[in-house]
C-alpha cells in the first residue's frame, strides 16, 4: 500500500534505503526521541529495514522533492503495541531525519497514516505517546486531533528510554469522522 499527501510518499521500505536509513538513523537525536539507539552501521540499517520496517503498518516517508527515504511513520496493532489497547485498536508512530524537523512533515505523514488506520482498517481508535522531553511529538498528534489523555506510563519494550515516562494520546474514530480537518 503507498499512501501520497502533496510533498510526501508513503510507502514500503526498501533495502536500497539502507544508505539513507542510515545517514538519518545514527543522529543520537532522533533515536532518542524515538526510543531506540542511534544505528551503527548500514548494515545495521538494512536488518532494521529487513525485521522491524518490513511489517504491515510501516511506510518510509519519501519527499517527492528528493525521492529519498527521510523518516518512518506507521502503526502497529494491539498485539505488537507498547500500549495496553483493544484488540479494535492501533499505536501509531512516526519519525523524521533531523534536517527535516519543523517542517511540518511528521504532521502530514501521520494525517495520512490516521486517514488509512480509520478508513481502510476500521480501527476505533488510535493511540500515541511521546517522551515529555520531546514536546514537538505530542503537538504533532495535536494538530492531527489526538488528545491528551493524561496518562503516563512506561514503554518497557523500548530499547531506549523503557525507564522513562510517556505521555499518552488518542484519537477516537467518532472524533476523526466528525472532524473537518479530514474532510475529503
Amino acid at each position: 500500500m503507498i499512501l501520497q499527501t502533496d510533498r510526501l510518499i508513503l510507502r514500503p521500505w526498501r533495502e536500497s534505503d539502507a544508505g539513507a536509513l542510515y545517514r538519518y538513523a545514527s543522529d543520537p537525536e532522533v533515536g532518542l526521541r524515538a526510543g531506540w539507539p542511534p544505528h551503527n552501521s548500514e548494515e545495521e540499517s538494512l536488518e532494521v529495514i529487513r525485521t522491524v520496517f518490513s511489517g504491515e503498518g510501516m511506510w518510509a516517508i519519501e519527499l517527492k522533492e528528493t525521492g529519498e527515504a527521510i523518516g518512518c511513520a506507521g502503526y502497529l496493532p494491539a498485539s505488537a503495541s507498547n500500549l495496553q489497547i483493544d484488540n479494535d485498536q492501533a499505536e501509531v508512530g512516526y519519525w523524521v531525519a533531523r534536517p527535516y524537523w519543523d517542517r511540518g512533515i511528521c504532521t502530514e505523514a501521520l494525517r495520512a497514516v490516521v486517514g488509512y488506520c480509520f478508513r481502510e482498517k476500521g480501527f476505533s481508535a488510535l493511540w500515541g505517546d511521546y517522551f515529555p522531553d520531546n514536546p514537538a511529538s505530542g503537538r504533532v498528534m495535536a494538530k492531527c486531533g489526538f488528545v491528551d489523555t493524561g496518562r503516563e506510563t512506561l514503554c518497557p519494550n523500548l530499547a531506549v528510554g523503557a525507564d522513562r515516562p510517556v505521555r499518552v494520546m488518542k484519537l477516537d474514530r467518532e472524533h476523526y469522522v466528525a472532524s473537518p480537518r479530514y474532510a475529503e
